[in-house]
């Protein structure tokens, strides 16, 4: 966990470069970067299209330059969060490379998806922007992908991931750099029909106000500027620039003039580490412009790493910050069993139950509030794998969560929150289980306690009828942990009868016994 601290980082691991910031909290979610870093990687170095293999000279300028931003934290005395998009999602070494940071450096990697990418994104430009109240399209286009959101105050109306990118289309279309009117042509077809999803949803939405983030966007629009003041403005970070269509197509007339990246490289405004692939990503921005029929764009200089900040300010600044969108986690893990038609009143007192043993065993698990939600998101879900089958109903749990966008958790969360789930019954974590064996050995550690915990409490609800209202840790002492049981009418004995059976799990784990008392 990130404990509350008065500064903070975060690292944005993406296609073409490796962005951090570091952050002094200011309160009341507000806070100063205080240092910022770039490093041009190309993790997807050598794929041609869609990303396959991070290859080995790539992982190690990754983690060369994710050493460094470690340190620069460090000077700091920052907590560190580092997120990877499109090039570590789509890889099929990630484990790989995921394994190499954490042993190199310490770093536990948060792989995230296309849609919480979105969200981040979006949470970045709602704190940069003055559009809280407007009904606002985001648009971000990265090195892997570009993402879509419309939002309305803290509401996410629409979101989408599309495999659209600077990095991965020069690769796929201008592998020499170099611009000729054929491969121009074909990658504008291209571009038309992967957009055309999000053109057909956004039709009929009325939007007030378009913005732009990251590295295509905010070329296009300090290329835009130089041009106006006639000097370099590359390497500034613009906020609530509007940037016109007019504008656009004035720079795209000049950057598709010049045929090679050393030329273009000379463009005012234009950072030369771009030069390469900057017309890849100015095609996907004017097709967009050009099919969701958009006149202006409004800059954010907050995108991914800034949402990533201010995403820990709501979860591990709770005590002083009251954010808007706190509950965004929670919410979308019921939406998720609701949607699987889950037994509700059965789940929900499960997860009271989870909640107050963890609450009451705090200081002897010793896990952080990050598990708490955890364990309630996992008690929710436990037993939505009855909406595939009665048989096998824990894994199947594991295979619908897994796979499920749970927006506000990392791809690294879910896949414990899978095994917390997976885990309620039936055998034990084992090495043998695969995507047990894939976890790192801190998150088998939280997977063993908090599906232990997860246990105890659903063997107390064994006829379904919730009649034990609540549980007590009446005493601990020496190797043995006593449980006094508050329930309705004559004493339940199936239920006691279900915790004998089930409680081993918890006693292999904390290495103690544990009991109920009889009234």
């Amino acid at each position: 966990m990130i404990e509350q601290s008065n500064f903070l980082a975060a690292v944005d691991i993406g296609t073409n470069s490796f962005h951090l910031i570091v952050v002094k909290v200011e309160g009341d979610t507000g806070f100063t970067i205080i240092d910022r870093e770039k490093e041009v990687i190309r993790l997807s170095e050598g794929s041609k299209g869609d990303i396959k293999i991070i290859t080995p000279e790539a992982m190690n300028r990754g983690i060369t330059t994710l050493k460094k931003f470690k340190g620069l934290a460090e000077s700091h005395n920052a907590k560190l969060r580092a997120m990877a998009t499109s090039a570590v999602r789509e890889s099929l070494n990630k484990e790989e490379f995921i394994s190499k940071v954490y042993n190199e450096t310490g770093i536990e990697v948060e792989v995230i998806s296309g849609y919480e990418e979105a969200r981040l994104i979006y949470l970045g430009i709602l704190n940069a922007l003055p559009v809280y109240e407007k009904k606002t399209l985001a648009i971000d286009i990265g090195g892997g992908s570009t993402e879509f959101v419309l939002g309305e105050k803290e509401k996410i109306l629409y979101s989408n991931s599309l495999k659209l990118g600077a990095v991965r289309l020069s690769n796929k279309f201008f592998p020499d750099y170099e611009i000729k009117k054929k491969n121009t042509d074909e990658c504008k077809k291209w571009i038309e029909g992967e957009l055309y999803p999000v053109v057909r949803s956004l039709r009929e939405q009325k939007i007030d106000i378009a913005t732009g983030s990251s590295g295509t966007i905010m070329t296009a629009a300090l290329i835009s500027l130089s041009k106006k003041k006639k000097k370099d403005y590359s390497g500034n970070i613009l906020n609530n620039y509007v940037f016109t269509y007019q504008d656009l197509q004035e720079v795209y007339d000049e950057v598709f003039k010049i045929k090679s990246a050393q030329k273009r490289s000379k463009i005012l405004g234009l950072d030369e580490q771009r030069s390469d692939i900057f017309p890849a990503g100015l095609l996907i921005l004017k097709t967009i412009f050009e099919q969701l029929n958009i006149k202006e764009i409004t800059i954010s200089g907050y995108a991914l790493r800034e949402g990533i900040i201010i995403d820990s300010l709501y979860k591990y600044h709770s005590n002083e910050v009251k954010p808007k969108l706190n509950k965004i986690r929670l919410e979308s893990v019921k939406r998720l069993a609701k949607n699987c038609h889950y037994e509700k009143k059965h789940s929900d007192h499960i997860a009271f139950l989870s909640l107050r043993l963890f609450d009451q065993l705090q200081n002897f698990h010793k896990l952080d509030n990050d598990c708490r939600e955890y364990l309630e998101a996992a008690a929710i879900l436990h037993d939505i794998g009855f909406y595939i089958s009665h048989n096998q109903h824990h894994k199947h749990s594991y295979y619908i969560i897994r796979n499920s966008e749970l927006l506000g958790f990392t791809n690294n969360e879910i896949e414990i929150i899978a095994n917390i789930a997976r885990y309620h019954r039936k055998s034990h974590p084992k090495e043998s289980h695969s995507a047990y064996n894939s976890l790192n050995p801190k998150n088998k550690q939280i997977v063993n306690k908090l599906s232990a915990i997860l246990r105890i409490c659903d063997s107390l609800d064994r006829t379904h009828q919730q009649v034990i209202d609540d549980i007590i840790v009446a005493k601990i002492s020496g190797n043995m942990i006593k449980l006094e049981i508050v329930y309705k009418g004559n004493y339940p004995e199936i239920e006691e009868w279900n915790f004998q059976r089930r409680k081993l799990l918890f006693e292999e784990t904390f290495n103690t016994g544990i009991s109920l008392l009889k009234n």
